[in-house]
């Protein structure tokens, strides 16, 4: 169920290198407005400058990388990004990892975040991982209410560098 009926329905595909361009204007839209606050504008910027196009299409071309979108009448609202596993973790046999789930403001409320979290397991299970590993800012309530919802447990801490800060994250597993 969700809090708000959209406006215009909801689509979902996998993306393409020609959607790299909207999914960095919306990682950048929805990072600086969740956790923007939090840093210093040299921090801030330090840390978005490492998402460049090219860094954007290296990751595109990472195998095993999925994208999906979530998009409205008004275009992207969101995507989902899972890949080979890059945190700092003993990931045990067949680990796989959840690296984004990011939506614009329209479409929180609307079911696409749970469409979303749906298509990674499904297809996490279907390329046979065993285990989903993400991590997610401490203070992001939201966001670890949303993930133990599904069944992810907290598995310890974690540094997220932005520029020089250090964020606490908490690493977060599920078994699937």
């Amino acid at each position: 169920m969700t809090d708000k009926m959209p406006d215009h329905p909801i689509s979902y595909r996998d993306a393409t290198p020609d959607d790299l361009p909207a999914i960095d204007a919306l990682f950048r839209e929805s990072f600086i407005a969740t956790f923007g606050h939090l840093y210093s504008p040299e921090n801030l910027a330090t840390f978005l400058a490492k998402f460049t196009p090219e860094a954007w299409t290296e990751e595109f071309a990472t195998p095993g990388l999925a994208l999906r979108l979530a998009e409205d009448a008004e275009g992207l609202i969101g995507y989902c990004k899972l890949g080979p596993i890059t945190l700092p973790v003993e990931p045990g046999p067949a680990p796989i990892e959840l690296r984004q789930l990011y939506l614009r403001e329209r479409g929180k409320g609307t079911g696409a975040a749970q469409a979303l979290m749906d298509w990674a397991l499904q297809t996490a299970r279907a390329r046979g991982a065993a285990t989903l590993w993400l991590s997610v800012y401490i203070e992001n309530y939201r966001a670890k209410r949303f993930y133990e919802r599904y069944g992810f447990v907290d598995r310890g801490r974690y540094v997220f560098m932005v520029g020089e800060h250090e964020d606490e994250d908490r690493l977060m597993s599920l078994d699937l």
